[in-house]
């Protein structure tokens, strides 16, 4: 690929790896030269290279990793959470809540104002943020967090990480993820054109020595998941969140957005990665988990110049979010009957994937449950291998390769996602003898 690249300028480099491109002489994932060698095949000077993959990176055409060099962008659809409605499989890889647990919106649709909102009105919605505020600062005030914050609202928590990283971040600039790594997290990453620098999760959450490394790489934001990460379910620990606040004492300015997702369903208290004096963080609460994914509100607590950055992309009559949904959000928020309920569902959640987590320990596949609406179950075989024969058996499920930040074969995940809260007694039964009979059977065709 090297001969086949031409051009004297940064900007003829450039076009030349575009028509390779048209030409399907290089495809998704192709790694191009290392500038030295291009630089010295062409006769330019090194910095004509440098210049001429920036463009390319910041057209989105290409990805720079680091020391792995730069590759082709790959811009074919990731994997999306939700359920298969054209599968004839029973769908276990949904992520989904119960519907049955979601509140009614009958009482809530009947408490709307109809006054209405006009152009130059404040984005926040008064009853929903004099709500909202209370129920950062409690949670922030007992973690040990900054003791001062703004809020917004987005069109959800995909919608606040999106901006949050575009309003403070430029393309090819570098994003800690966990890994494994939730499917939203991965594609928003991607499609920004930043660089994702991974950090390992294990039992307590993001690792001490992992984050150190990606602050060592250059990340400008980090993003993780304090409760009920997905897809392993794993929580901070407050050794952990004493241990990741150490690290990141030397990179105030780094931005940290905390991903609390779970929050109000949750059977653990919040912990933080952010300490009183870290300058740049979000902490961000959808209401999808609990409400509905159609609610389309997250809130988000930050500090005063993250918010009035975050602040010029949520214009009213352009990019805010309806005040009609941040009432029905508020309403359904402020009823101790709703309140109630929601707590219900995160106990029956928490119950079924525990029930589960035994059923597979009990026919020799040791699972531990942790938190969130699916499990993260170790087959000790291949993942793809052990869907593939569940698949076979009549279930769908989701493989862990898919939640890695990069293909690599020679590291194939052995974990499977599995969500299984709606099943009944038997279903699970049945589902806990198939997925052991089917790891068994990867383990010996790997």
């Amino acid at each position: 690929m090297q001969t086949a690249i031409t051009g004297s300028t940064a900007a003829e480099l450039a076009e030349s790896v575009r028509d390779l491109l048209d030409r399907g002489e290089l495809s998704a994932g192709d790694a191009l030269p290392p500038v030295r060698a291009l630089a010295d095949h062409l006769g330019v000077n090194r910095n004509t290279v440098v210049a001429g993959y920036r463009q390319l990176a910041q057209a989105g055409v290409v990805v720079t990793q680091g020391r792995a060099g730069t590759r082709v962008a790959d811009l074919r659809p990731a994997p999306e959470e939700g359920f298969a409605s054209d599968s004839a499989l029973r769908d276990v890889a949904s992520n989904n809540p119960d519907p049955a647990r979601l509140p009614d919106l009958t009482s809530a649709l009947a408490t709307l104002t109809r006054r209405p909102v006009l152009y130059g009105e404040p984005v926040v919605d008064r009853d929903l943020g004099e709500w909202a505020s209370e129920w950062f600062a409690d949670d922030l005030r007992t973690a040990g967090g900054p003791a001062d914050f703004r809020l917004s609202v987005t069109s959800g928590a995909v919608d606040a990480v999106e901006r949050l990283l575009s309003q403070s971040l430029t393309r090819d600039d570098a994003v800690a993820l966990e890994v494994p790594c939730f499917l939203a997290s991965i594609q928003t990453v991607r499609l920004g054109g930043y660089r994702a620098v991974g950090v390992p999760v294990d039992s307590e959450g993001m690792t001490p020595d992992g984050l150190r490394a990606a602050l060592d790489q250059g990340v400008r934001a980090v993003v993780t998941t304090p409760r009920a990460q997905n897809p392993t379910g794993v929580g901070l620990s407050q050794r952990r969140s004493a241990q990741l606040r150490e690290v990141l004492a030397e990179h105030p300015y780094v931005l940290v957005i905390e991903d609390d997702h779970f929050s109000l369903l949750s059977q653990q208290p919040y912990r933080s990665l952010v300490g009183p004096e870290h300058r740049r963080w979000a902490l961000v609460r959808s209401v999808s988990k609990f409400l509905g994914p159609d609610s389309c509100v997250a809130l988000v607590a930050s500090d005063r110049d993250t918010a009035e950055r975050l602040a010029l992309r949520l214009r009213p009559g352009t990019t805010w979010v309806s005040h009609l949904l941040q009432r029905l959000a508020h309403a359904q928020l402020a009823d101790p009957d709703v309140l109630a309920g929601i707590r219900q569902a995160g106990q029956h959640y928490a119950e079924r994937n525990a029930a589960f987590a035994q059923l597979l320990t009990a026919n020799g596949l040791e699972t531990h449950p942790g938190e969130g609406l699916s499990l993260w179950v170790d087959c000790r075989a291949p993942a793809a291998l052990t869907v593939a024969r569940l698949m076979r058996r009549g279930w769908l499920a989701r493989a862990g390769d898919e939640f890695a930040l990069t293909a690599a074969p020679e590291v194939a995940s052995r974990h499977v996602r599995l969500t299984v809260h709606q099943l009944d007694d038997d279903s699970q039964a049945a589902l806990a003898r198939d997925v052991v009979a089917a790891a068994a059977e990867a383990r010996r065709s790997s």
